[in-house]
C-alpha cells in the first residue's frame, strides 16, 4: 500500500508541477491516439458500411477478416509492421521504423477492424425497410446510406470509443515498432504505456504507478465527453421517434 500511496502523491506532483518529461509523453500519447483513431474511423466506418449493406461474392472472407482483426494481439500487429518497415522489408525505404509514424501505422491497424466490425454489426441490425423507404421517397443511394448511419449513430460512437480504447491501452506494438526511444532529453517514441513498462522493468514502481494514474485519468477524461455526446444523441433519437409515432397516430385517427 505504501508504493500505491507514494505513486498517487507523485502523480499529483508530476501533474501540478507540469513535469516536462511526463507532459511530453502525455501529449505525444494523446496526439498519436487522436490521429490514429481518426484514421481508423475514416477507414473503418466506410468499410463496415460496405460490408453491412452490400452482398457480393467473397463478402464472407472480408467479414471473417474484420471479425478476426477485432481480436488481433497487439504484439502480432507489431511484429508484422516491424517486418514490413525494417530496412530489408517491403517498405524499408520509408525509414519509418522506430519513429512515431510506425506507431501510428500499428495503432490504425488495431483500431480499424474494431470500428469496422461494430459499424457492420450496427447496420445489419437496422431495419432494411428504412433504406428502401428512403430510396422510394427520392433519396439518392448516398443519402439513404447517411440515413442509416444517422440511425446507427449510437453504435458508431461506441465503435469510435472502442477503437480509441484499444489504442490508448496498447503497449506491445508501440514498443516493438517505436522502440520506446529518447531523442536527447526528449521522449521521441515513448507513450504512457511503454513508459510505465520501462519504469516497472527498471524497478521504479512509484513512477510506474504515477504514470498509470495519469494514463487512467486521461482515458476517463476523454471517454466522459464522448459518452455524454452518445447519450445525448440517444435521448434526441428517442424523442424524435416518439414525436414521429405521435404524429402518425394522430394522422391515423383523423383518417
Amino acid at each position: 500500500m505504501g508504493d500505491i500511496w507514494n505513486g498517487i502523491k507523485q502523480a499529483f506532483n508530476l501533474i501540478i508541477h507540469f513535469d516536462p518529461y511526463v507532459m511530453r509523453i502525455a501529449l505525444f500519447t494523446l496526439y498519436i491516439c487522436a490521429v490514429a483513431t481518426l484514421a481508423g474511423t475514416v477507414v473503418g466506418i466506410p468499410l463496415g458500411t460496405w460490408l453491412g449493406l452490400y452482398r457480393f461474392k467473397g463478402r464472407k472472407i472480408f467479414v471473417i477478416l474484420v471479425n478476426a482483426g477485432m481480436g488481433l494481439p497487439p504484439v502480432v500487429v507489431g511484429l508484422f509492421v516491424f517486418l514490413f518497415l525494417k530496412r530489408q522489408g517491403p517498405f524499408g525505404f520509408l525509414s519509418w521504423l522506430y519513429t512515431p509514424a510506425a506507431i501510428f501505422v500499428a495503432e490504425v491497424i488495431l483500431a480499424m477492424p474494431l470500428i469496422a466490425g461494430i459499424t457492420m454489426a450496427a447496420l445489419q441490425d437496422v431495419d432494411p425497410k428504412l433504406r428502401w423507404q428512403s430510396l422510394s421517397l427520392g433519396a439518392s443511394p448516398f443519402k439513404s446510406i447517411l440515413t442509416l448511419l444517422r440511425e446507427s449513430r449510437l453504435s458508431l460512437m461506441a465503435a469510435v470509443m472502442a477503437g480509441f480504447g484499444a489504442i490508448i491501452s496498447e503497449v506491445g506494438a508501440a514498443m516493438m515498432v517505436g522502440g520506446n526511444l529518447m531523442l536527447g532529453q526528449v521522449p521521441y517514441t515513448r507513450t504512457l504505456t511503454t513508459s510505465t513498462v520501462l519504469a516497472v522493468s527498471s524497478g521504479d514502481s512509484t513512477l510506474a504507478i504515477a504514470l498509470g494514474i495519469i494514463l487512467l485519468t486521461l482515458t476517463v477524461l476523454i471517454i466522459i465527453p464522448m459518452t455524454l455526446i452518445q447519450q445525448h444523441a440517444r435521448g434526441k433519437t428517442t424523442w424524435l421517434r416518439g414525436l414521429k409515432a405521435s404524429l402518425w397516430f394522430r394522422r391515423f385517427e383523423g383518417a
